[in-house]
């Protein structure tokens, strides 16, 4: 089966910052593995669903997590009716095929997981297939990107430097005030005032990152309470549904950012 489902045809919206565009390009015409820092809800997703539209190259996107082994990565043998018959993980086939291999929050698979990759990320792009005995060449098309989120570290939560050294990295962060919230009120449809004062209440929450709060307000959480105003709820109960009862259960921290909405509405 071809990878012409994991194409991308119409062009996703990405407001650029900086210049990760064409340094991401720079790395892709040489297939330099890339890792995508910043905090949820930043964009870092919408930016490579972005490239892989730019380069017309197909996006195998895997979401990581705790449970996530090797198998679920490069494959593993099946029974079916006519016998055991082996079936390629999404890394495998972007790897035979030739497409972008998208990462996702790579930090919360576990480290046993992630050290298949190595072997892809240097001179050698390789993939060995032990359970099948198969040593798979990369296409000379693929592309390993990889998502991380540096505030997650901790003791059990992290990448190994071995893992790091072999990537090449772009920092995401929020946009300033202005950018975001022209973001806001063309992903949400609000008009710019709303976006803007989105964007203010958003900062307060941020600003509560380390006091309380692991994550403030994320511009994907923004969005999402746009859209809820943008169908009539009111600026407080979008804000509650959106912004303030996903990210904590605290009581004193609801209360300070209900006041934070109330003192920007």
């Amino acid at each position: 089966m071809s990878l012409d489902a994991y194409r991308i045809e119409t062009e996703p919206f990405f407001h650029a910052v900086g210049n990760e565009i064409a340094q991401f390009e720079a790395a892709h015409a040489d297939r330099l593995p890339m890792m995508l820092k910043g905090p949820t809800g930043c964009g870092k997703t919408r930016f490579i669903e972005h490239m892989a539209w730019r380069l017309g190259k197909p996006l195998v996107t895997v979401s990581c997590h705790e449970d996530m082994t090797a198998s679920d990565l490069v494959g593993r043998y099946l029974l079916e009716a006519e016998g055991t018959v082996w079936q390629d993980g999404p890394l495998t086939r972007a790897v035979r095929e030739g497409a972008i291999c998208y990462l996702d929050e790579i930090v919360e698979a576990r480290q046993d997981t992630t050290v298949v990759i190595h072997s892809l990320t240097d001179d050698r792009r390789i993939l060995p297939l032990e359970k099948k005995g198969e040593l798979v060449t990369a296409h000379p098309d693929f592309h390993l990107v990889i998502s991380y989120n540096p505030g997650y570290q901790s003791v059990l939560k992290d990448l190994k430097e071995s893992t790091k050294q072999r990537f090449c990295a772009i920092d995401f962060t929020y946009p300033d005030a202005a950018t975001e919230a022209a973001i806001v009120a063309r992903e949400s449809g609000v008009d710019a005032a709303t976006a803007a004062i989105l964007i203010r209440i958003a900062a307060r929450s941020r600003n509560l990152k380390g006091s309380g709060l692991d994550e403030g307000a994320s511009t994907r959480m923004v969005i999402n309470a746009g859209k809820l105003m943008a169908r009539g709820v009111t600026l407080g109960e979008a804000c509650r549904i959106a912004l303030v009862q996903p990210i904590t259960d605290d009581p004193d921290i609801r209360d300070a950012l209900s006041n934070a909405i109330a003192a920007c509405a």
